[in-house]
């Protein structure tokens, strides 16, 4: 099934170590003030998130229970909705809102436009 949204091997180990941590998880891509694009990862529920936003998708992380939810607001998912997302982790300190802000490290985006068949098979 073609998802929207993926995590790479390096972002699934710090959701893992975030998730035994804090708890269930969310993102959230505003692409809006502080660090732009960069995905804000937060308590699951904690961002509140209404009619402006879209779910993207609910992540599967091997070894974590639930799944993590992706967010994006609906203004930015109009000019991305024809791109597929891939959740990635750098070093560098990013937004101080995101969870894993003290770690040294930040989630960033990596994006690459969906084919026709996958535009196709998401709708």
């Amino acid at each position: 099934m073609m998802e929207r949204v993926a995590v790479t091997p390096a972002a699934a180990e710090l959701i893992r170590s975030l998730r035994g941590t804090h708890g269930p998880l969310m993102f959230h891509q505003s692409g809006g003030c502080c660090d732009g694009s960069s995905p804000m990862c937060y308590l699951e529920g904690e961002f509140r998130t209404g009619s402006s936003d879209v779910l993207l998708a609910s992540l599967r992380v091997d070894g974590v229970d639930e799944p993590v939810t992706f967010w994006m607001s609906r203004s930015q998912f109009e000019l991305w909705r024809h791109t597929h997302l891939t959740v990635d982790v750098v070093p560098g300190r990013g937004s101080g809102f995101s969870l894993e802000a003290p770690e040294g490290v930040r989630f960033l985006i990596r994006s690459r436009l969906l084919t026709p068949e996958e535009l196709t098979a998401l709708g």
